[in-house]
């Protein structure tokens, strides 16, 4: 059992909505995974269930409900097995050809304008999934000029021949998280990942581009503060724009235990931090925030679809989360 007590402010809005209904069905249509399912994220009945955008409309003119999904490439079972994470281990399958144009044809049916892209690991591959990854997001620009897309990556084992070709698709924000302090990496992440891996990856990114980057950090995992801003201080040296900072759930009793829950003036205090003070672009940092939320995409949408100043953007962020 989790050592600490769940909260009262730890509060789920439960699936609901024509929305939520709607992505669904087409989700299954097309045999597409995403990690909001996969990983129990709690925002799932948020996100699904359509909150409106402030713009109204999307890339083609028409209504946009908001609707938010995050798709899962390459499958639904990794090649690695993180303590913290819901997603299956072992016993991967060979990877669909036909799942980039799935999740192209998805999301004009879903009605999107601002796509997340993930994957599972995928150690077990030649190219660790890298070359697959990239044609989806070349199939979503094709098809739809007009969208944003955002990726959170893995970190092809910090093989940055690999990270170039998602570079090279062209993405709007490359994310690929540090998920907790140094000391925490183990046990709270497979051995194959590492903080400074990760940090490598995010730092190569900005190097050989203009593309934002993005990373997220999980809290209640026993972190000390001083090591939560050593690590906020050692993504933005590497040159990461956007960090999103969440409370870390236990997915079941075979993950790892929650060692405390931090109440949200908390959380609050290190937005601050990373803005004010460290410089990030924008920060999302709530006990609900996960790495794809939607607010942190209002954030993006709004500094480059719309051209928003940074401040302009992150007040619009700010007001859809309220």
């Amino acid at each position: 059992m989790s050592s600490a007590r769940k909260p009262d402010w730890l509060k789920m809005r439960p699936p609901s909505g024509r929305e939520f209904a709607d992505i669904r069905e087409t989700l299954r249509d097309h045999g597409l995974h995403t990690v909001c399912e996969e990983a129990n994220c709690p925002n799932l009945g948020e996100c699904w269930s359509g909150r409106s955008r402030s713009s109204g409309t999307g890339p083609d003119g028409t209504d946009d409900a908001g609707g938010t999904a995050t798709f899962m490439l390459m499958g639904d079972r990794c090649s690695r097995g993180c303590n913290f994470c819901d997603v299956e281990t072992g016993g991967m399958e060979p990877l669909d050809p036909d799942e980039p144009a799935n999740v192209a044809s998805a999301v004009a049916e879903i009605g999107l304008d601002y796509v997340v892209l993930t994957s599972v690991d995928r150690d077990d591959l030649p190219d660790q999934g890298a070359g697959h990854f990239a044609e989806t997001i070349r199939e979503i620009k094709k098809r739809h000029p007009g969208i944003l897309v955002e990726v959170l990556i893995p970190d092809f084992q910090g093989e940055e021949e690999l990270v170039q070709q998602i570079v090279d698709a062209e993405p709007d924000v490359i994310a690929h998280n540090v998920e907790t302090v140094s000391r925490l990496q183990v046990p709270v992440r497979d051995r194959r990942a590492g903080y400074e891996q990760s940090l490598s990856v995010l730092e190569y990114v900005d190097r050989v581009s203009d593309i934002h980057t993005k990373t997220s950090i999980m809290l209640g995992h026993g972190e000390y503060d001083h090591e939560v801003y050593q690590t906020l201080a050692d993504c933005r040296e590497r040159g990461v724009d956007i960090v999103t900072l969440g409370q870390y759930l236990q997915p079941s009793h075979s993950h790892l235990d929650v060692k405390r829950y931090d109440h949200p003036d908390k959380y609050e205090t290190w937005r601050r931090v990373a803005e004010d003070e460290l410089g990030f672009l924008y920060c999302a940092s709530g006990p609900m925030v996960r790495s794809s939320y939607k607010a942190g995409e209002l954030f993006v949408d709004a500094l480059l679809r719309e051209g928003s100043s940074v401040e302009e953007a992150r007040q619009r962020a700010r007001a859809s989360a309220d």
